[in-house]
């Protein structure tokens, strides 16, 4: 015979740390990170906020399970291969991420006690070009801009007013047009009617740019080899 568990069928599960971390992270993702404080997540979970404090420390140690979640859905490089494959592939899944997360944009750096996901990733991109002969100095370089390229390209995403490559050629015909008389701004109108016509995506612009760094490192990497 099975041992009792002490929940009725529809008892919620018990706190734990894992539970705690998850349900702050929904929180953000529907609210926004201002929306978090450990009496919203207590109401949230039906437990009262001092209990959350068995599970995490305090805000920061909270913060920093959440950032780690968002850390461990990133696909991760795989060194010895095609290092710009790799890393192409890793820099999509981190902008794909970010989109689920936009609140964790802001933070993903700025933390100073990571967790085991946070420094998985970080010693799977460093590994990848180090690898693939990238010197210390010079993958550091690289880590920097790649970051730097990917959270402000998340950034810019979470903040455009149209969702998708449809959208914007409506907004650019009823909204942007009508600001921009040929007769005033000739280049600006022409490229918007261009855009507006064609099959212009601007989700493209993320691999566009992504590739040119990539192409840039390319070229650095082979120019440092002896």
């Amino acid at each position: 015979m099975e041992a009792d568990s002490g929940r009725g069928p529809g008892a919620p599960a018990p706190l734990s740390k894992e539970r705690v971390l998850r349900q702050a992270l929904a929180l953000a993702d529907s609210e926004g990170i201002d929306a978090l404080s450990m009496r919203r997540l207590g109401q949230e979970l039906n437990a009262g906020a001092m209990s959350l404090y068995h599970h995490v420390g305090n805000k920061e140690e909270l913060l920093d399970g959440m950032v780690d979640l968002v850390f461990a859905e990133i696909r991760l490089p795989e060194s010895g291969g095609d290092w710009q494959s790799e890393m192409r592939a890793q820099a999509v899944s981190a902008r794909d991420v970010l989109a689920r997360h936009p609140w964790a944009i802001t933070l993903m750096a700025s933390r100073t006690t990571p967790g085991p996901a946070n420094l998985r990733y970080h010693e799977a991109l460093t590994a990848c070009l180090r690898k693939a002969g990238f010197s210390i100095q010079m993958a550091t370089h690289a880590n920097w801009l790649l970051d730097n390229y990917i959270y402000g390209a998340a950034v810019q995403a979470a903040s455009l007013p149209f969702a998708d490559a449809g959208e914007l050629a409506d907004m650019i015909d009823e909204v942007f047009l009508p600001q921009l008389p040929a007769e005033e701004y000739p280049y600006l109108n022409e490229s918007a009617t261009e855009l507006m016509q064609s099959d212009y995506d601007p989700a493209d612009e993320f691999t566009y740019g992504l590739s040119l760094i990539l192409d840039a490192l390319e070229r650095d990497r082979l120019s440092a080899k002896p």
